[in-house]
């Protein structure tokens, strides 16, 4: 008499969340209502221009100079915060300090400060009579009501995304690598060159990118230290509200329809760049 052994049934995997239909969909509700709805809105109210006034009022003048400010001083405050939160990365994750703990924390701050109080306190800081500002101002260097102190105020709220990009890829980073590096004798710049900075390099690129977003949309921080002078000193945001006051909603969402496509296309391409990069760092 031969009997069969017949398999048990594996017990079904517990998962820590629900199943995949409910998450997805949950997911799927809040980005509709959150983000979709709400730019699907911005769209159809641009789409009651004509692409002749569409391209008018995007490409008038004082659109253009408020893009010119926007782009340029979101690019420099991007670039200094690309410097300045790698350093503080670095220095937050390799070295051990009195105040170490109180310093990671107040990276945090422009994140839980209102950005008009930032904007009022950077104002304070940097006017010609600041702490700041009174002594930059007798070198010739004026802050507050200038390009420059638009650029400030960007760098100040969208510092954290640079540390907070690169900070924990630093933490994740095996010491021993950089060891067996010195071993086979690579000295520290070549060590830093060829074994740290690529592995950082999609996050320090996710980090300025996001940065680079966020300064192109700041609003409350900009407005009380730019002056918002026209054609000088006012940011395309500013002009978006300016629109909204004079209840001229297409304009308003046709120039916010623009920042908005360019913070995408900068951000798709950052992807794209990172995505190509992780390969290579594969294949290699």
């Amino acid at each position: 008499m031969t009997s069969v052994a017949l398999a048990a049934p594996r017990p079904a995997r517990r998962r820590v969340l629900p199943g995949f239909r409910l998450t997805l969909g949950c997911t799927l509700v809040y980005l509709v209502l959150i983000v979709l709805l709400p730019l699907g809105a911005l769209a159809l109210k641009a789409a009651s221009l004509t692409p002749a006034q569409f391209l008018a009022i995007v490409t008038s003048p004082r659109a253009l100079a408020s893009y010119e400010v926007t782009l340029g001083m979101a690019l420099a405050a991007t670039l200094f915060n690309g410097v300045v939160g790698l350093l503080l990365a670095w220095v937050l994750v390799r070295y051990r300090f009195p105040g170490r703990r109180l310093l990671d924390a107040i990276v945090d701050l422009p994140f839980a400060l209102p950005t008009a109080v930032a904007g009022i306190a950077l104002t304070a800081l940097f006017a010609k009579n600041g702490w700041f500002g009174a002594p930059l101002a007798a070198i010739g260097i004026p802050v507050a009501y200038t390009p420059l102190g638009i650029a400030v105020a960007m760098a100040f709220t969208s510092l954290p995304f640079v540390v907070r990009s690169v900070q924990p890829v630093l933490e994740d980073l095996d010491a021993g690598v950089e060891e067996a590096a010195r071993t086979l004798g690579a000295g520290d710049w070549s060590t830093l060159r060829h074994v740290v900075w690529p592995a950082i390099l999609p996050a320090f690129l996710a980090g300025c990118s996001l940065a680079f977003a966020r300064s192109l949309g700041e609003f409350g921080a900009v407005i009380f230290i730019a002056g918002n002078r026209p054609m000088q000193t006012e940011i395309a945001a500013l002009l978006v509200f300016i629109r909204l006051e004079e209840y001229d909603y297409a304009a308003a969402a046709a120039l916010a329809l623009t920042i908005l496509a360019a913070a995408f296309i900068l951000l798709l391409a950052t992807n794209i760049l990172q995505a190509r990069f992780l390969r290579h760092v594969d294949r290699r």
